[in-house]
């Protein structure tokens, strides 16, 4: 099983676009979405970008992102 990550595409610049993942920005490779666009939603696996998703399914996944990281960090 794989585990993706919800990001927003900030930056592009040719093959790799800047994504921020619950306020951390970092770079990843978009080979596998050229089509994404300023402003979308990617779901990011090994540093790669692998589907472009709608924003309410990205919120909602990145709530339960959120719930995790709390429950470990309280926990």
């Amino acid at each position: 099983m794989c585990v993706g990550v919800p990001a927003k595409v900030l930056h592009i610049e040719g093959f790799s676009a800047r994504v921020d993942v619950m306020g951390s920005q970092m770079d990843v490779g978009i080979i596998f979405v050229p089509e994404v666009k300023i402003g979308d939603y990617v779901i990011v696996h090994a540093g790669q970008a692998m589907s472009i998703i709608d924003e309410q399914y990205a919120k909602e996944s990145l709530e339960e992102w959120r719930k995790l990281v709390d429950a470990r960090r309280d926990g």
